[in-house]
């Protein structure tokens, strides 16, 4: 599979609208939006199920015919301090109104058992360590496994301080294979400190099928279709991705890289 990044379609507006269809593959969709006070972004969900993460600004929120009132209080996301989202079902629709200049990231893929609409944190989110050395990085997990109320999405983000690498050692999950592995559809959302940054993500299967390395900048959006996918940043600048996932099983099961597996190990001896 080719065209693994996309680039921002501009500076304001949509930025980014990724479909199933447009990424080849069945799982996941991703739609970025920044907006001006008073602007207006909504859609119909449809069979699938969203959930709406205000990456920075604050946005009068509503899913279906609940007012949620207005979300967000992070105003530049390098804050680290945990998003205000909101969670919409299938066979529902939304609409965010820009309070402040906002950052809204749509996170989509197929709802079944019609959940009710709700929001998910700041409470109950909690920035946390993960990795060792140059492998540390910080996590916010927002809606993983343990949360019942999805049907398929998997969101987090995640914080890389300067010189780091993150989703490291590299790991994959594209296969179905429960439970050793689970197949998941990934998208990386990133975001460099200062903005002028750049970070380094490669994209490869052990066979060598798939092998990308790509030069990610401020508002790109890498597609990891299989294979695995570590990113890292130079000296000098943090980088953030928003990370969405889903696959046939709503599990995070993955397999390191045989090559590399010793890194993990050993990490977790400590």
């Amino acid at each position: 599979m080719a065209d693994l990044l996309r680039k921002p379609l501009g500076k304001t507006g949509t930025l980014h609208d990724i479909t199933p269809e447009s990424a080849g593959w069945g799982y996941v969709g991703f739609a970025l939006h920044r907006l001006a006070a008073g602007e207006r972004v909504g859609a119909a969900t449809g069979g699938r199920e969203v959930i709406l993460v205000l990456v920075e600004g604050r946005a009068e929120c509503r899913a279906g015919a609940v007012d949620f009132g207005v979300l967000g209080d992070r105003m530049d996301v390098f804050e680290k301090t945990p998003p205000h989202c909101l969670y919409v079902p299938s066979s529902s629709d939304w609409e965010a109104v820009a309070v402040t200049d906002c950052t809204l990231a749509v996170c989509a893929a197929p709802g079944r058992a019609g959940h009710p609409a709700r929001r998910i944190g700041p409470e109950g989110i909690t920035l946390t360590p993960r990795g060792q050395g140059a492998n540390l990085r910080h996590i916010n997990n927002i809606a993983m496994e343990n949360e019942d109320y999805c049907d398929s999405l998997l969101v987090t983000e995640v914080f890389t301080p300067p010189g780091n690498w993150s989703s490291y050692p590299p790991h994959r999950h594209d296969e179905d294979d429960y439970p050793r592995m689970t197949y998941l559809e990934e998208t990386y959302y990133h975001r460099l400190n200062p903005a002028q940054g750049y970070g380094i993500q490669r994209v490869f299967t052990e066979d060598g099928s798939l092998d990308e390395t790509m030069a990610v900048a401020n508002h790109d959006v890498v597609l990891v279709p299989k294979g695995h996918h570590p990113c890292g940043v130079p000296h000098g600048y943090e980088m953030y991705y928003l990370n969405v996932m889903a696959g046939p099983l709503r599990k995070w099961r993955f397999a390191n890289h045989p090559d590399h597996d010793w890194i993990f190990k050993r990490d977790n001896a400590l």
